[in-house]
Formats: structure tokens, C-alpha cells, sequence
């Protein structure tokens, strides 16, 4: 991988004015950012919000809007996209995806690394984040490794009225199940709050499409951070977020900004946060 560096020196500010969120500037050398840079360059906020959620998007897009190539992400990302991907599970305490995302990626457990080792046990995290799976009817392979050889509990979030032989399943494999919502349905807001209320307040949603849609839809993203590919796709595929629009567009800012070899690696956060 060739060096990461930022796109201007330039500094620009949330319109409201809060502070810490300027274009952060990067190596000035063409080298490889370390994962310690990209750590302090992807840190979780401090300040009013600290110990409240705080729930960050990652998301790939080519150019003309595309969030996957034949069915999958991988296609469309780079070795520059996967290091930051690592680096963001690495400063999570759970990772949150929707069941259809966790079966066409083939999710494992998130592996406890050791270049985030001292940096997670001073923010009083465990050694790997978490990673929750939401669904309402419960259709996963319980034998699959990301139920059977987590660094810690697999969760899965569902509804009170998901199938009962379901849950006894996910159960019985050592998941931990979670209820945010009536019916079978999730009510992404609820979700957010119980693994919260559960210590897990450094949320990333890897998505997919429609499970990132309905947080944008409750309006509890805080951040997306959206990796630009250079290609072009054509054809019908999803778009990053779906489901039902909203019915006035939410102004993000531009927090960050790196580029690496015509990828764009950007980091927008809610005016209010």
C-alpha cells in the first residue's frame, strides 16, 4: 500500500462551529500511515457525548453510487480501504450488520489485534469488538465461527415477536440475544440504545444498504465514513443506504478527508453532534 495523505492543508469547520472537527492533516511523506495514526485519525469523540452512543457508518461507493459489485462489497474496495476498515473495528466495542450483509460477506468475529491492544485496554474495552447481527426472523447458521469461536459473545438483535425456536437456537450456540422491537421487527433507535445500555456505545454499522437506511431514517447515525472508489459499475446495483427516504435531507460536514492512489477516504458527521 502506498502512503495516505490528505487532499489539501487546508482546515475547514462544522457551520457550527463545534470544535475538534477540522480536515485533519496527515504524514507529509510518502509513506504507509501507521495504524497509530489512523487510530488517533479515527477516534471516537470525547466530551458531552462521551458514554452516550455514538453510531459510525462504513461504507464503500464507486462513482456512480454503487455500494457493491456482483452482490459484494470486496470488488470495489482496496488494500488502502481494508486497513481502515481493521482500524475502525479495532476502536470499536461492537460492530453492528444486518443478517443478508453477514451471510453474502461471510462475517467472522472481529479478532483481537495486538497493535490495539494497550489502546483498547485504556479505554476500558475488551480485546475485540463485538459484533451484532440484526434480524428479525433469525435465519443464520448458528454453526457457522462467528457463533462458535468469538473473542467475546456474538450478539443477536431481534424483535419480542422473532420466532421462539429461533431464539432458543441462537441461545443455546452462546449468542447473546437482544430485543429492540415489537413484532419481529427492529426499531433501529431501540437497538442503538440496548447495546448501549449494555457498555457498547462505540457503534459501527458495516451495513448493508437497507439496515444503514433505517438508521439514517431514525435519525441515530452520528457518522459516516465513506470510502470513494474510482470505478465505474453501471447497472442496477444498491445504492450505500435504502428503504424509504426521509422526508428533509440531514446535513452532514466534512470532518476528514484522505486520498490514496485516487480512493477518497472521507469522514462526514451529523451538524448536531
Amino acid at each position: 500500500m502506498r502512503s495516505l495523505f490528505p487532499v489539501t492543508d487546508l482546515t475547514t469547520t462544522n457551520p457550527a462551529g463545534a470544535p475538534g472537527d477540522e480536515v485533519r492533516t496527515g504524514p507529509s511523506a510518502d509513506r504507509e500511515w501507521s495504524l497509530d495514526e489512523l487510530a488517533d485519525a479515527y477516534a471516537y469523540p470525547v466530551g458531552p457525548k462521551a458514554g452516550a452512543p455514538w453510531l459510525r457508518a462504513n461504507m464503500v461507493s464507486t462513482l456512480d453510487g454503487a455500494a457493491q459489485h456482483d452482490g459484494r462489497s470486496q470488488g470495489i474496495s482496496c488494500a488502502a480501504d481494508m486497513r481502515i476498515f481493521g482500524t475502525l473495528r479495532g476502536l470499536a466495542d461492537v460492530v453492528i450488520a444486518g443478517a443478508e450483509t453477514v451471510r453474502l460477506e461471510g462475517y467472522r468475529p472481529a479478532r483481537a489485534r495486538e497493535a490495539f491492544a494497550a489502546r483498547r485496554a485504556g479505554a476500558g474495552q475488551g480485546p475485540a469488538a463485538a459484533v451484532a447481527v440484526v434480524t428479525g426472523s433469525l435465519d443464520l447458521d448458528f454453526s457457522l465461527p462467528l457463533f462458535t469461536e468469538p473473542v467475546v459473545p456474538t450478539l443477536v438483535v431481534t424483535g419480542a415477536g422473532a420466532p421462539a425456536d429461533r431464539i432458543e437456537a441462537a441461545r443455546k450456540a452462546g449468542a447473546e440475544v437482544v430485543i429492540a422491537g415489537e413484532g419481529a421487527r427492529v426499531d433501529p433507535a431501540r437497538a442503538v440504545r440496548e447495546l448501549a445500555d449494555r457498555g457498547l456505545t462505540r457503534q459501527l454499522t458495516e451495513g448493508g444498504p437497507r439496515l444503514l437506511g433505517q438508521f439514517v431514517a431514525a435519525g441515530v447515525l452520528d457518522e459516516l465514513c465513506l470510502t470513494v472508489s474510482p470505478m465505474l459499475t453501471a447497472g442496477g446495483a444498491q445504492r450505500i443506504a435504502g428503504g424509504p427516504g426521509v422526508a428533509v435531507p440531514e446535513r452532514f460536514f466534512l470532518a476528514s478527508l484522505l486520498e490514496e492512489a485516487g480512493f477518497l477516504f472521507t469522514r462526514y458527521r451529523r451538524t448536531d453532534s
